[in-house]
């Protein structure tokens, strides 16, 4: 059976799942192209700086639903054989929607996932950036808001379908579930060229300010080692 693909975005109160929490989720259906939207209460304040960058704040969420509702309204969108697509999935979206599931005892599926950060940065090292917002102005996708759930969802859900072309969701899972070094550096002043080609001076520098040490920077970092480079 094919997967069908949910896009989905989630902003929090901080950085951290263990003692952060979601105060918004949004997904898009596109095969049934149905949406999903929600604002949540943390019954904790939010952050300042983290309302700088999503905008939402106590006013907004004092009124919403708490995670366990909203968890259960996510859980009926998501129903069937789908497979969950976000920016960043593995070192973000994934582990806060599992802290989350786990804090109110909900069944967590055994979703499908697919981190579009990690396929841009690994299966398309032409691209200039691999950040959603440049990716979106390389192809030329009208700005939205950015940083709110559904904004960044419909927005993903363009890029990721010029980004694949005509390769299947399925071949993309395929392809993501095979274990292939990176070749090519993903980001830095030196994006885009062979690692061997990357001077050690620079592999030292972003080693020696914790950059490795950083979840979404694990493949580069087994890439760097498999070559001796680091």
């Amino acid at each position: 059976m094919v997967k069908r693909p949910i896009f989905y975005d989630t902003e929090t109160t901080g950085i951290r799942p263990e003692k952060d929490f979601i105060i918004e989720i949004a997904a898009f259906d596109a095969f049934h192209q149905t949406k999903f939207e929600s604002l949540i209460n943390p019954s904790i304040p939010i952050p300042k700086e983290a309302s700088k960058i999503h905008n939402i704040t106590d006013d907004m969420v004092k009124k919403a639903p708490l995670f366990k509702e909203v968890g259960l309204q996510f859980l009926d969108f998501c129903k069937g054989d789908v497979v969950l697509i976000a920016h960043n999935n593995d070192a973000f979206d994934r582990p806060f929607i599992e802290s989350e599931f786990k804090r109110h005892a909900l069944p967590m599926p055994n979703y499908a996932y697919i981190d579009s950060l990690k396929f841009s940065r690994k299966y398309r090292p032409d691209l200039p950036r691999h950040s959603l917002q440049h990716l979106r102005d390389y192809y030329g996708i009208p700005a939205n808001q950015a940083h709110r759930a559904l904004d960044d969802v419909i927005i993903l859900e363009k890029i990721f379908s010029e980004m694949i072309d005509d390769l299947s969701v399925q071949t993309i899972l395929d392809l993501m579930s095979q274990k292939q070094l990176l070749r090519h550096m993903p980001f830095g002043k030196h994006q885009g060229k062979p690692l061997k080609e990357v001077p050690r001076n620079y592999i030292q520098w972003l080693n020696d300010n914790g950059a490795f040490n950083k979840a979404e920077n694990k493949e580069l970092k087994e890439a760097l080692t498999a070559l001796n480079l680091l």
